[in-house]
Order: C-alpha cells, then sequence, then structure tokens
C-alpha cells in the first residue's frame, strides 16, 4: 500500500485499488492488541521472575519452608492424588509418630488438652484442617506455626487481645483455690525471712516456689522439701487418746501392738514401725513424734470412719478425700492401686490357705486395673470414689457419733494445723494451682521486665511482710488465687509493645517437646 500524505486515502495493488490504512487495522482493535500484549508481557516477567527468584516450578505456589524444605519435589508427600489438597491423613504421617493413636495434633487433642472437654474426642464436621491454619509455600524463612489472629477469630470470635478479650476464669469467675489448707502467705513469708536472714521479699518467696528447670513455672509444693523444716517436730505428739476395748462400746484408737496381732494389711507398716514413739497412760495412749502422713494416725482414722459410714467403697484406699476435678480420677485409681499393692505385699508371707486365695484374686485384679488406667481413653468408674457418708450410720445414737467425731478430733489435732478435716477424712489438697488452663506462660520471659510482685498484688505481701501489724484473715487466705488480672497483661502487650498476638500465649497441641509426658494431657 502506497500513501502520499498521511491521513490520505493509498493505492493497494498493481491496479492501485484506493483503500486507507484504518481498513487493515481498525482503530477499534487498538484496545484489544494492548491488552493483549500487556498479557503476553506480564505472562512473561512471572516466568522470568519464578525462575530467577523463587527456584520453583509453575505448579508450584513457592518454596517451602525450611521444615518441608526436603519434600519440595515430592508433591505426593503432602497432595493427595486426586484433589492435590494437603489432608490431614498427610500430615499424620510425619507429625503422628510411632503411630500414636491419640492423635495428638488433632482437633480432639486440642479441645481435651485445652478444655477437659472429653465429647470433642469425637471429631465434629466443621473441624478445619490443619492447612487452614498451617500455610506453607511460603518462603524458606516463613513460619508455619505463626498462625494469624485472623485464623483464630474464625472459631473464637474475641477480637483483640486489648479490646474484646474475655477476662481470665479466675478472675472473671472468682474460682478460688480449693479450701483444704490453712495457710496465710504473709506469716510464713515473715518467717521466712527472719530464718533465713533475708532482706529481698521476693527470695523468701522463691523458698517455696521452685522454678522449673526451664523457668517457664513452678514445681509443686512438697512438704518434705518445704515444710518439714517448721512443722511436725520430734516433739509434736498427739492428745491422750482412749484405747479401744473389745468390751467397751466407747470409740477408741487401735494400739500398734493390737494392730500387729490383727495381721491384717496394715500390719506390715506396722512391724517396722518404733514402739518407743506411743507412750500408754492407764486406758490412754499418746504418740511423738508425729509424722507426715502417719500410718498410725491414717489407719485408726480409717478404723472410725467405718464406724460412723459403713459403706465407703473404694474411698477407704486413699490416704485424703476424693476431691478432685473430673480429669482427676485416674489420679484416684493410681493412689488406690498403690495402696492395695502395698497392702498385697503384706499378705504374700502369710501361709493360710484363704489368704493365698484372696491374695491371687486381688492380683489379677490389680494386673486388670494397671492395663487398664494405661489407656489414656479407658472409661474409668469415679462413681465408686464417691464418698457415700454425707450422713452418720442411722443406726448410731447420737451420742456415739458425738464421741467417735471427738476422738477424730483429737486423733488428727497435730494435722488441723495445716489441713481441713471433714467426715472422718483429710481433705485433699491442691499442690498447685490449675490457671491458665487455655494458655501458657512464660515466667522467666517476664523476670526480666516486671518483679514477682509487681504482678502478683491479690495478696498485700509486701504492705505486711516487713511489719508486725495484724493481718486480716479474709485477705490471706490459702484459696486466694494471687495472680494478676488481664489488665496487668495488656500493660504491655499492646500491637506497639510486646506482641499480642493469639499465638503468643495460646498453643493450639501440647508441647511436642514432651513427647513422653503428652498422655498426661488427657488428666
Amino acid at each position: 500500500m502506497r500513501v502520499d500524505k498521511p491521513g490520505q486515502k493509498g493505492s493497494y495493488g498493481d491496479v492501485g485499488l484506493p483503500v486507507a490504512d484504518q481498513y487493515v487495522i481498525p482503530k477499534s482493535r487498538y484496545g484489544i492488541l494492548l491488552v493483549a500484549g500487556g498479557v503476553v508481557a506480564l505472562l512473561l516477567v512471572t516466568v522470568v521472575v519464578h525462575r530467577s527468584l523463587r527456584q520453583g516450578s509453575l505448579l508450584s505456589n513457592g518454596p517451602l519452608s525450611s521444615s518441608h524444605a526436603a519434600f519440595e519435589s515430592q508433591c505426593a508427600s503432602c497432595h493427595s492424588d486426586v484433589e492435590r489438597r494437603v489432608t490431614n491423613e498427610k500430615c499424620a504421617v510425619c507429625h503422628e509418630k510411632y503411630g500414636d493413636e491419640l492423635g495428638v495434633y488433632s482437633f480432639g487433642a486440642h479441645y481435651v488438652y485445652r478444655s477437659d472437654d472429653f465429647r470433642r474426642l469425637v471429631e465434629s464436621e466443621h473441624e478445619v484442617p490443619c492447612f487452614s491454619c498451617h500455610i506453607d509455600h511460603e518462603g524458606r524463612d516463613a513460619m508455619i506455626t505463626a498462625v494469624a489472629d485472623s485464623q483464630c477469630a474464625d472459631c473464637h470470635p474475641y477480637g483483640s487481645f486489648n479490646r474484646e478479650h474475655p477476662q481470665f476464669d479466675f478472675a472473671s469467675e472468682g474460682i478460688p483455690d480449693s479450701a483444704a489448707l490453712l495457710f496465710p502467705h504473709i506469716h510464713h513469708v515473715r518467717q521466712v525471712m527472719k530464718e533465713e536472714e533475708l532482706e529481698d521479699i521476693e527470695r523468701a518467696c522463691l523458698y517455696c516456689h521452685n522454678a522449673q528447670a526451664d523457668g517457664r513455672g513452678f514445681e509443686p509444693i512438697d512438704f518434705d522439701r518445704h515444710c518439714d523444716a517448721c512443722h511436725l517436730s520430734a516433739t509434736t505428739a498427739t492428745p491422750a487418746l482412749p484405747v479401744h476395748r473389745v468390751s467397751s462400746p466407747e470409740p477408741g484408737v487401735e494400739t500398734l501392738e493390737a494392730i500387729v496381732a490383727l495381721r491384717g494389711p496394715a500390719a506390715r507398716w506396722a512391724l517396722f514401725t518404733n514402739p518407743n514413739e506411743f507412750r500408754l497412760r492407764g486406758s490412754a495412749i499418746s504418740k511423738a513424734p508425729v509424722h507426715h502422713r502417719d500410718p498410725w494416725i491414717l489407719e485408726n482414722l480409717r478404723t472410725l470412719r467405718g464406724q460412723l459410714y459403713p459403706d465407703v467403697g473404694l474411698a477407704d484406699l486413699l490416704t485424703a478425700s476424693p476431691d478432685v476435678t473430673a480429669s482427676g480420677y485416674r489420679r484416684l485409681y493410681e493412689e488406690a492401686i498403690a495402696t492395695l499393692e502395698e497392702q498385697a505385699t503384706g499378705l504374700r508371707g502369710r501361709p493360710e490357705a484363704k489368704i493365698q486365695s484372696d491374695l491371687e484374686r486381688i492380683e489379677e485384679l490389680l494386673a486388670r486395673l494397671a492395663r487398664q488406667i494405661r489407656q489414656p481413653l479407658a472409661d474409668l468408674d469415679e462413681s465408686q470414689f464417691l464418698l457415700a457418708f454425707t450422713t452418720a450410720d442411722p443406726d448410731l445414737s447420737a451420742e456415739l457419733v458425738g464421741q467417735i467425731e471427738s476422738v477424730v478430733a483429737d486423733l488428727t489435732e497435730p494435722c488441723r494445723l495445716c489441713h481441713a478435716v471433714k467426715n472422718a477424712t483429710v481433705s485433699r489438697v491442691q499442690k498447685d494451682q490449675r490457671v491458665l488452663v487455655r494458655a501458657e506462660f512464660n515466667h522467666r520471659a517476664h523476670i526480666l521486665q516486671r518483679r514477682c510482685l509487681d504482678c502478683h498484688t491479690e495478696i498485700p505481701i509486701e504492705q505486711f511482710a516487713r511489719t508486725a501489724d495484724q493481718v486480716e484473715p479474709a485477705t490471706d487466705r490459702a484459696e486466694i488465687q494471687n495472680l494478676p488480672r488481664i489488665e496487668v497483661c495488656q500493660e504491655c502487650h499492646t500491637p506497639k509493645l510486646a506482641s499480642n498476638a493469639c499465638v503468643t500465649c495460646h498453643y493450639f497441641h501440647p508441647n511436642k517437646g514432651r513427647r513422653s509426658d503428652l498422655l498426661l494431657y488427657l488428666e
């Protein structure tokens, strides 16, 4: 085509047909051609960038995290063959090690571990797969365990930690500790500071609150380690107690010689108990010193309890009341089994045919129970331990009930300095506080920023520790959980200071660094 001047018609071919250049490439097509060219250019740039920067193929969304880098060329290790989706079963191949039937990394484990809601052991159709929270193909340095708050909010609509997060359970619901222990903190802090010649109040706190090896939490309080130095000394004694006489209906305690003569399951410890700890004066007996969990006191307490409440079931195999949370029934079985094993050991040297026959049945039962409680999903019948003695035996006269309760009170007088005794039973002590069950708290990470008493202010320890002022019992008792409210945490955990993301405190799965203890999540 030849055009003499721009905008004019030209001629086309040998015959010189008149034609304009718009006829060959109409202006209406210019936009389509530009878009097509742009798309082609974008595809070329994508290929270049993908191959030069991401070192992957066009079938991949990007490089895997460093934890999964070894599978980068093995898509089938994570993706299904049909839908190409990542399934929980694929994740379980590596993460549920040793054929773990519990599914530690499953939704069921999450709910049981954090809420003790055993109904959630059965999977729900609404539960999302692993990859919904743990997003990969974000690069080698990506942390797939750093789940975004938006993903948590899909199921937990609590909003920001600083604006809509609910108050901690122990603060919002006023959940107290067990009232089974009579323990004033301020009195003990004063005594420790005096005996250890301490000036720092918090060092006195740490005398009993011993940090775990990793510094995250604290070991449970232990009598032998923390209390024995001051309590139950060599001079601690019971009052003079009436001795039980077969010929008399009046209640009393059994002497060491009577317990040995009965040759019952308790005779084994009685044979090794120092008889010089007892002083018999006429028809009354006293014991000194008194030991923690003193077997003589516990044995007589069991006998007196049996007179008041004949039907106590397996609770009679426990050293304390069966007051535990729903997740602690396994502990009751373990304690009862330990008692039975000790009693069986005491019977193995007895030649009587009847005892040997009973012993065989006991050992068969022990073996079966031991196998059962080792199964973390075992259906344990906790009703066996529920004490039936809310009222005394109706066949007993009010006078006799009063006499038995009087002997119980005298027998447990050294115990009641610290322990509560109810229904002729020492109330079970909660050794550590069960708080923040849905979150983790690391003391080691906070101690550089705050002192202990900066946060733990519910009990006015700092106000009274260095004084001799009288402290109101209502402000300092064992059942007060001396823990901070959420407002204390919100002072530092803000968008501009320390992290306030959900995963800062909340972990979905049990601690995989303690795999040997993972079965404990059911307890």
